[in-house]
Formats: structure tokens, sequence, C-alpha cells
């Protein structure tokens, strides 16, 4: 499972309603694709290119909330995320950005054999770091937007082109020179 979430108010009105429209847009022409192969094939390309243009936003946000920065909340996240695998998750990468994170994880089976609900491990996440995150910046309030962009992993292929982008965040974005001079990136083959 490959997922992004982001701080509230990272993204401004304006950019946001842009970004609405074009969706609206390419839904409207994707509806009238008949052949449903090929409908479902093109809302795959247009997702892929969707969630581009969402987290170029993002990476060029001159305004909003830019609390992962701070290296105590961006080490809290750290912790929290690696503190859920294994238990929930088989985390496999992360990325945290100054306003957003990205990570890819499995869902680990619970003694019932059913998953662990993607929607209950990012409840949890969130809650805990957003509480813990509010009194380490004194402050009150939404820390996290509550919508996250959560995208089904289809293969290997696609593993691996989402960890390569998700590792290349910061260096697309201009804040490191190598995804291994990122402090706040992860990958789970590194690792080993």
């Amino acid at each position: 499972m490959f997922i992004t979430f982001r701080l509230a108010n990272s993204i401004s009105v304006e950019v946001l309603q842009q970004l609405r429209t074009e969706a609206e847009i390419i839904e409207a022409n994707l509806i009238n694709i008949s052949d449903p192969k090929e409908r479902d094939e093109q809302v795959y390309q247009e997702q892929r290119r969707f969630f581009s243009k969402w987290d170029t936003a993002l990476n060029m946000a001159q305004s909003g909330y830019f609390w992962l920065r701070d290296p105590l909340i961006a080490q809290l996240l750290t912790e929290s995320l690696q503190y859920r695998d294994g238990k929930v998750y088989d985390l496999i990468a992360y990325c945290i950005m100054p306003n957003h994170v990205h990570v890819v994880y499995t869902p680990l089976p619970k003694s019932n054999g059913d998953y662990h609900a993607i929607s209950a491990i990012m409840h949890s996440l969130k809650r805990y770091t957003a509480r813990e995150s509010n009194l380490l910046l004194g402050r009150k309030g939404q820390f996290w937007q509550h919508e996250n962009y959560d995208h089904v992993v289809r293969d290997e292929t696609e593993l691996g082109r989402i960890i390569r982008y998700i590792l290349n965040n910061p260096v697309k974005a201009g804040l490191a020179e190598h995804w291994k001079d990122w402090e706040w990136s992860y990958w789970s083959v590194e690792q080993s």
C-alpha cells in the first residue's frame, strides 16, 4: 500500500481549486470511454499523473505549515512509523517531507485472519502524532489534513517505481543531492 498524507492547510485554496477543477474535467472525460479495460487503464494513468501534480504542489508550497521540518516532529513521526512495523504492517519505505509524508507498507493480518484496515492504521498514526506534535509545538488544533492519498500497489515493478519516487522526493524538491542524504527517508532493503 502506498499512502501520502499531508499537514492541514499545506496547499493554498487557489491551488486546491485548480486541482479540483482539473480532476472534474478528467473524470468527465474518462466516463466517456466505453471499453472498460481501456477506461481502467486510462484511470490508472490519470491517477498517476494527477498524483504527481499534487505532490509537486506540496513540494513547491510557499505558504501553509511546514512543521515536519522541525527535527523533533520528524523524529516523532519516524519513531511512530517504525513502532507500527511488525505490529500492524510491514514497513517498506517512507519519506518525511516538510509538509507531507509518503509511506509504503503491507498491512499484516490480525489474529482473526482479517488484515489491519488502512483506515485504522492511519487514524491511529495521525491521531497519536498530531497530539504529540501539538504538545511539542505548544499549539492546539488540526495538525493533519483529514484525507490521505492511498493506492494499492499492483506488482513488483510498480512497487520499485513508487519506492524510487518517494525516496527521490527530497532530491526533486531540492532538499538533498541524493536520497541517502535525506535524514527522514527509510527503505527496508537498505537496512538489511
